[in-house]
């Protein structure tokens, strides 16, 4: 076969998802939760099961976390832990009513003998962790302002042997970095600036002078909650605008609705942790 010299190119992923089983907004812990508004369960069932479809029939494998009673927002699953090279980084997360999730994700790592490092500061999983794996020879992006402490980030360079970049959120809208950046492939990302401070920019356009700009709109659609496998990028369907902009970028867009999972303040991203078992295999 051909290869066009700037084709995109797809890397098998592994997935770790929870089932909205328990889901509700019975609590508010970040701007987009609002109690009063009533979720549909079944239809939020209904586009998670279309969304773990989705991934599956790109190929990749997708493993579940069972859900738990007492912990509706359970199927935001990237905030349980960060895993790089087969070594999980735990979640220790901020509001007390999500604690108990941190304790389902290491049962799952233990069961399969992952090693685990338990964190003795604040953070929220791969909500405010990216790694790029061809990036500088590896890095990890890390996210901090409202969720995770900026100390954990130099916990998780020590526990995971690879450089991580803190940058600020200033926004609230914005409250985890899962949120206003995304890798698209392993060395490319795509953000929007105006989530972080002056210095983080700074930073960013320094060491992705190519990335992929995102404006207000695509940022305020979850267009950045998006999981990427090097080619296909699965986001929010209502992120309109950034479908364009990957399109012509080269990836293949592929948007699904996750209007109800939304309510919680979480999209594509929030709903799918990334299962790093070895160092990055190379394209398909």
């Amino acid at each position: 076969m051909v290869i066009v010299k700037d084709e995109r190119m797809s890397r098998m992923r592994t997935y770790l998802m929870c089932p909205p089983e328990r889901f509700e907004v019975a609590y508010a812990i970040n701007p987009w939760m609002d109690t009063s508004a009533p979720v549909d369960a079944e239809l939020a069932l209904k586009q998670w099961q279309l969304l773990r479809e989705t991934l599956t029939g790109l190929g990749h494998t997708v493993h579940v976390l069972p859900a738990e009673d007492g912990l509706p927002d359970m199927v935001y699953a990237a905030n349980g832990g960060f895993t790089v090279d087969g070594v999980a980084f735990g979640a220790r997360f901020r509001y007390p009513q999500r604690a108990a999730e941190a304790a389902a994700h290491r049962a799952f790592y233990d069961q399969h003998g992952w090693p685990y490092v338990e964190p003795t500061e604040i953070n929220e999983g791969e909500g405010d962790f990216a790694y790029l794996p061809d990036a500088y020879g590896g890095m990890i992006l890390a996210g901090h302002g409202f969720r995770t402490e900026s100390v954990a980030h130099s916990h998780a360079q020590e526990a995971l042997g690879r450089p991580v970049i803190s940058l600020q959120l200033v926004d609230p809208r914005f409250y985890h970095l899962d949120v206003a950046l995304a890798a698209l492939d392993d060395k490319t990302i795509t953000y929007y600036p105006g989530a972080f401070s002056a210095g983080s920019q700074r930073v960013l356009a320094q060491l992705f002078p190519d990335a992929l700009i995102a404006d207000e709109a695509d940022a305020l659609a979850f267009g950045l909650n998006l999981v990427s496998d090097g080619r296909n990028v699965v986001f929010n369907a209502e992120a309109t605008g950034l479908g364009g902009k990957l399109a012509a970028a080269g990836y293949t867009p592929v948007p699904v609705e996750l209007s109800e999972l939304k309510k919680g303040g979480g999209s594509v991203k929030c709903c799918v942790a990334e299962l790093r078992l070895s160092p990055a295999s190379p394209a398909r």
